[in-house]
């Protein structure tokens, strides 16, 4: 993506919701190379921050009700969670939590676009989010899978200022004119189980390689590496607990 840093409106921060922290702490640090950072307070219940070298990259957190799905969830940077999340509510969407204080480190809300994609909004603190974008390892693009195009791209625009270029079957994301991600359009070749849902994407320096490391790790490809129009290789993958996420050639979206 074109953004290097947080900024109002775009994404800021990846969070994976997983029932085994201890695996995905190993899965993710072979494919990516990170340096997780576990929270040794036991109300943190094991959240673990992703470095690359000094710079958080991603988090890792315990699921907080037996309901909760195993995903990656992406966050929009905010300059203001309550007026977003009023916003969120006039627009269509659902506020599924907050906003609430994260200690001193920002305020967080957690919100479901009206085609059922949920997605979490972030006011900074002390912490404005990923300190790496786009170099092997960190997030490099987010993407929406909706089955609800038309609302979706309603939606997002009038919450948070994007503009939606390109044509279906794929559009393009960006704030103050930097593309950082896309939206499909879910057609019948998706099941029907599978909801709207944020798919956030990792620079790697090679997807093959990566795909191949992933499922010796014990995660699956759900979409063998492809190279895109215009774009760069890519490949979706899934964790040996369920999340899915996707990866992509290192620079090829910027």
């Amino acid at each position: 993506m074109k953004l290097d840093a947080p900024v109002t409106g775009g994404p800021c921060w990846a969070e994976l919701g997983t029932p085994d922290l201890a695996a995905a702490r190993r899965f993710y640090t072979r494919l990516f190379g990170w340096r997780p950072e576990t929270d040794p307070r036991r109300e943190a219940g094991g959240r673990t921050i992703a470095r690359l070298g000094d710079a958080a990259v991603a988090a890792l957190t315990p699921l907080h009700r037996p309901s909760q799905p195993v995903a990656w969830h992406v966050s929009f940077a905010v300059a203001d969670a309550d007026t977003t999340g009023r916003e969120v509510t006039a627009a269509g969407g659902v506020l599924l939590a907050g906003p609430a204080d994260v200690s001193d480190a920002g305020r967080l809300a957690v919100a479901e676009d009206p085609t059922g994609a949920v997605f979490q909004v972030w006011q900074a603190g002390t912490f404005p989010g990923a300190g790496l974008f786009n170099a092997p390892g960190s997030l490099g693009w987010v993407e929406l899978l909706t089955r609800g195009p038309e609302r979706a791209a309603a939606f997002y625009t009038g919450v948070f200022g994007w503009s939606a270029g390109g044509s279906r079957p794929y559009t393009r994301w960006s704030v103050g004119g930097a593309d950082f991600g896309g939206m499909v359009a879910m057609d019948e070749k998706f099941p029907h189980e599978v909801p709207a849902h944020w798919l956030p994407y990792f620079a790697v320096r090679d997807v093959e390689d990566a795909a191949a490391v992933a499922t010796r790790a014990g995660g699956t490809v759900l979409m063998e590496p492809v190279s895109v129009p215009d774009g760069p290789r890519i490949a979706v993958l899934r964790d040996p607990q369920g999340a899915m996420f996707g990866v992509h050639r290192a620079d090829g979206w910027t």
